[in-house]
């Protein structure tokens, strides 16, 4: 029999996955310990990575995803130990985290399971480290807010415990199943996970029989992990508010009388109603909001600019028609907005380039459809040049003012350039550095900071940095990156203990300054600048342009012009339909384009580009014909990773005229 059984449930988070069990192979040194992968199906590359970077590791591999609760179950009922950890793949462990929780659990037979201390990728407490049990009255207050409104009331309070002390070890009712260290006879005892809570709820159900079964659970602060909080679900969105909840219902049918539970789901169903149609609404208000500032913004430049014209080169008040500026100057300013939502002027991070771009194409778009119009209609191509150059001018210049006051989050002046500093020895310094040249991150290299304690001289720097700087030692950190102002800290993983990472966290927890990840031997650096983020990654791998928000949307928009384009023409290509057999096939997907469930161009084989961005089934593919599905695999790469509409318009004119899909 293993001291301990460490399962980790993966599911498309590859590079999470390699660093955890990293961490834990560091953690396990001096333990007798087996380690269990349990994979769901993932098309990432997740177990081929694991068979061959840990063959040490033992996997179970399902051909579909069965649940976090069912998987966890497959390795436990495989294991053979005293003790069984149930870890997610978005951890890190430092290295004696795992013997810690032995020598505490061997020395207290009373506690069946144990959870610990949890940061985020920023260094902060995670307040689900330890939490109450979800009963009416607590769920209720979390709900309404009234535990976050008194986070240190016993009564109010009691869903994250936040009036217990993070750095004293606590009995508390629920374990975070992102870490839950049990023992094996409390299992044998209390059962498994219960497989009717497919992601959610399983360690709330699972904690509360712990202690129904005679056993405690303890919030065991004496060590820290990190958990990149957010990898796997995103938890702000309506689908995860709406499975949380469910599960919760379920978890009190379960263990509540039917009229307690009764009423707990009833309540639970208001609050998910609630959440989600506030969640729309958030969102439809900050969006509707931005637009309509800056429609104000730029129909007021029209018409003062319209107004100073009648005055001083007309020298006619009201020369121009009511109509004029209720209708005329409202177009004018919706094509200019809708040009650079289309671009991604409206996307976050907010680019100047995209707005700019949107801007000036919304210009040359009105100006084109200006000559087309009658005499009547066209009243003066100065006060659209002018008021097209307004709009974009004071378009960027309301970005900027927002970035300055710091008003609904917004940023627009950041640069995009990461200013970095790597703390590693030499060797690993040098990859590091190589895999950022490689990763296509626009960045500064500052320089390196020594993991010893004594200060050294810095001789081999990247971006012109002066050989004969000096860089100081891991414990001059804070300072280092004030004097520099460094926004980026990369950690080499194996040249910096984990404690020492989880330190540095702490330090930097209230800064703006990023901190990462470089795992050893890894191709990617790993970080979360908080736990409502997901973790971030710089890889190697290549960044297709198909999966940009806007090329997106250009491609949606692509979608839907060339369907109402065939359905408006319908009545005058009818004839054309039974004798042009490519128009007559896109006459037969036009509905399914139209409603998204199909796009006009997509890759040639579907089931060979899983490792691609996910696209609809295409009416006609981008590999122009060729049969070789080598070469198609080619060619499917190169149009994800090099995407632009003017591709899609292309493929469509060669499908009509030359017939090939």
């Amino acid at each position: 029999m293993h001291q301990l059984s460490v399962v980790i449930v993966n599911y498309n988070v590859k590079h999470f996955l390699e660093q955890v069990l990293i961490s834990v192979e560091r953690a396990t040194r001096q333990l007798d310990a087996e380690v269990w992968v349990v994979d769901n199906n993932s098309v990432d590359g997740s177990m081929e990575m694991v068979i061959d970077k840990f063959p040490w590791v033992k996997t179970i591999i399902n051909k579909q995803n069965v649940g976090f609760s069912k998987a966890n179950n497959q390795a436990i009922l495989e294991s053979n130990s005293k003790y069984i950890l149930l870890l997610n793949p978005d951890t890190v462990l430092q290295d004696d985290t795992l013997l810690k929780c032995v020598d505490y659990m061997d020395s207290h037979p009373e506690v069946g399971g144990l959870g610990v201390r949890m940061i985020d990728g920023k260094g902060k407490f995670l307040p689900e480290s330890k939490r109450g049990l979800p009963t009416p009255s607590v769920a209720f207050f979390k709900m309404t807010g009234l535990s976050s409104l008194f986070p240190k009331s016993k009564y109010f309070g009691r869903y994250h415990m936040k009036y217990l002390s993070e750095f004293e070890n606590h009995e508390v009712d629920v374990l975070a199943g992102a870490f839950m260290f049990m023992r094996s006879e409390t299992l044998d005892k209390v059962g498994l996970l219960d497989e009717q809570f497919f992601m959610y709820g399983e360690d709330i159900d699972l904690s509360y029989r712990i202690t129904l079964g005679g056993y405690k659970n303890v919030y065991f602060s004496e060590t820290t992990i990190i958990h990149y909080k957010g990898e796997s679900t995103k938890k702000k969105s309506v689908n995860y508010v709406r499975v949380f909840y469910n599960a919760m219902v379920l978890f009190a049918k379960k263990h509540y009388s039917t009229r307690m539970a009764g009423w707990f789901s009833f309540w639970i169903n208001i609050a998910v109603y609630v959440r989600a149609i506030l969640a729309l609404l958030v969102q439809l208000v900050n969006n509707i909001v931005l637009f309509g500032a800056d429609f104000m913004l730029m129909a007021l430049g029209f018409v003062g600019i319209a107004k100073y014209w009648e005055m001083y080169n007309k020298y006619v008040p009201d020369f121009y028609p009511k109509e004029y500026y209720w209708v005329h100057i409202p177009i004018y300013v919706l094509v200019i907005q809708f040009s650079i939502w289309l671009s991604g002027g409206y996307d976050k991070p907010f680019k100047g380039y995209r707005m700019f771009r949107g801007g000036f194409a919304g210009a040359v778009l009105l100006f084109a459809v200006y000559g087309f119009l009658s005499k009547e209609l066209q009243f003066s191509r100065a006060i659209l040049a002018i008021g097209a150059a307004w709009s974009i001018g004071i378009v960027l210049a309301f970005r900027v003012l927002l970035d300055k006051i710091k008003l609904g989050g917004i940023q627009f002046l950041t640069s995009d350039d990461k200013r970095i500093l790597i703390v590693a020895e030499e060797i690993e310094f040098n990859r590091i550095s190589e895999l950022l040249l490689r990763s296509e991150v626009k960045h500064t290299l500052l320089g390196r900071v020594s993991v010893s304690k004594s200060k050294e001289s810095f001789g081999s720097t990247l971006n012109s940095i002066a050989e004969t700087q000096h860089i100081g030692s891991i414990e001059q950190l804070d300072e280092i990156a004030e004097i520099f102002s460094s926004n980026l800290i990369i950690f080499s993983g194996k040249d910096v203990p984990a404690s020492e990472i989880m330190r540095s966290m702490s330090d930097f927890s209230e800064s703006e300054v990023q901190l990462k990840i470089a795992p050893d031997k890894g191709e990617f650096i790993i970080g979360s600048d908080s736990k409502n983020e997901p973790g971030e990654l710089f890889t190697v791998d290549v960044k297709y342009a198909i999966s940009e928000v806007y090329n997106r949307r250009r491609k949606r928009v692509f979608d839907l012009i060339v369907a109402l384009f065939l359905l408006l023409l319908f009545p005058v290509s009818v004839f054309l339909i039974g004798f042009w057999s490519p128009l007559r096939q896109l006459y037969a997907s036009v509905f399914s384009v139209f409603w998204g469930s199909k796009t006009w161009v997509s890759y040639r084989g579907l089931d060979s580009s899983k490792m691609l961005p996910k696209l609809k089934p295409g009416v006609i593919f981008s590999s122009n014909g060729w049969t070789n599905t080598s070469f198609e695999g080619n060619v499917n790469y190169i149009y994800a990773r090099e995407y632009e509409v003017g591709k899609d318009i292309h493929r469509l004119l060669h499908f009509l005229f030359n017939g090939k899909k």
